[in-house]
């Protein structure tokens, strides 16, 4: 969506999307019953944006169609609308549309019922740890992820509304997959950040205006790999956002603090089955927080690590897997859920965190009752060796 379409704009496109998929309830049947049930963890509605950035025109026309009848149900437009000047954030973790996940981009929602409660934001966001290729030459390491364009617009359908590739995966298919991941950037329905054809697109903020705040979102990775030492965006070369390039990742949020009223920084960091942070995700979530961000958010350790409040910065270490393409061999690795936090005036004022329970197919799916409170139970628990403090509503 073009910068000039307004809040107003975005407000009745999503409202009209709505009343569509209101009409088409019954479809669902049980399952979205279900849906509903995990998403009462998530009481916001949706707002009003206007975007600028990456994010190309074609946007407007792709959120404007005619939603399948099992797109995410609309709960959220039935609640009050937040007050001028606040805004909600989902947030959920790894993403991957390969092996016993490569079918969900025949499936609406893709990214199952938990889409409801992306979708109750005013704003969310993945990773999508894959790179977007048909092409190129699998680079020397053991896993090497790959998904079409196609899979942008999955997201977008399932309430995702950006997408970060900084990450270990995004040029698993070397220089040819990296340039075929830049161009499905370019034409996707939903914007791209931390990858660009240089180093000033991939640490560029996107952007867009919700409910009268100034939104930026920045994507770097911090995983030091193949990825981000043969294919780090520089001046003049394409790749990934760099978090081991913490001058130019800090001087990215302060340029973006300059002109935001909120400034959220996902990464990819930490250590695959690790489930406390290592000193060097708690230096970079300092330094993130003394540059002005008001979140800071990440995965990649294929388990959930604690989250809280660092000084005026929310910072969660970890979310998990989400969409997940096998099985890791780490405890608790099925264990996921949607964080949402609560944006009032620049501060985080709530942080909700819905859970859920990887399933056998690789979906995740809403837990409710004793099921989901064991969940809510443990990632309360991981906040211990964090040094983070408990976030507002929790």
């Amino acid at each position: 969506m073009n910068e000039g379409a307004g809040p107003e704009s975005r407000r009745e496109t999503r409202r009209a999307r709505a009343r569509r998929r209101r009409r088409n309830t019954v479809v669902g049947g049980t399952a979205l019953l279900l849906v509903a049930a995990g998403s009462l963890y998530v009481a916001y509605g949706r707002g009003g944006s206007t975007e600028a950035g990456p994010a190309p025109d074609s946007r407007t026309a792709t959120t404007g169609g005619a939603a399948p009848s099992s797109t995410p149900t609309a709960a959220a437009a039935a609640r009050p609308a937040e007050p001028v000047g606040t805004v909600t954030l989902a947030f959920a973790g790894d993403v991957h549309f390969t092996e016993r996940t490569a079918n969900r981009l025949g499936i609406d929602p893709a990214l199952g019922p938990m889409s409801t409660a992306l979708a109750a934001a005013d704003f969310s966001m993945v990773n999508l740890e894959s790179a977007i290729t048909t092409r190129g030459t699998p680079q020397p390491k053991k896993y090497h992820f790959r998904t079409g364009p196609d899979a942008l617009a999955a997201l977008q359908r399932s309430g995702v509304d950006a997408v970060t590739m900084a990450n270990n995966h995004a040029v698993d298919y070397g220089a040819q997959g990296l340039a075929d991941s830049l161009a499905a950037k370019r034409v996707a329905p939903v914007p791209v950040v931390g990858i660009g054809a240089d180093a000033a697109q991939a640490y560029r903020p996107y952007t867009e205006t919700v409910n009268g705040v100034r939104l930026a979102v920045v994507a770097a990775s911090q995983v030091y790999d193949i990825t981000n030492e043969n294919f780090r965006a520089t001046a003049t070369a394409p790749g990934i956002a760099s978090a081991l390039d913490r001058p130019r990742l800090l001087k990215a949020v302060r340029d973006a603090k300059a002109h935001a009223d909120v400034v959220v920084v996902y990464l990819h960091w930490g250590t695959e089955g690790q489930s406390c942070p290592g000193p060097e995700q708690k230096s970079i979530a300092a330094d993130l927080s003394a540059a002005g961000a008001t979140a800071v958010v990440g995965t990649h350790a294929h388990v959930m690590l604690g989250s809280g409040m660092l000084g005026p910065t929310y910072v969660a270490y970890g979310f998990g897997n989400f969409l997940w393409y096998g099985s890791s061999p780490y405890p608790h690795s099925d264990e996921t859920g949607v964080t949402t936090l609560t944006v009032r005036r620049g501060k985080v004022t709530r942080a909700v965190f819905a859970p859920a329970l990887v399933d056998g197919a690789g979906v995740p799916q809403p837990r409710t009752g004793a099921a989901g409170q064991r969940i809510t139970d443990r990632y309360e628990q991981l906040r211990r060796c964090t040094g983070l403090t408990s976030p507002p509503g929790s």
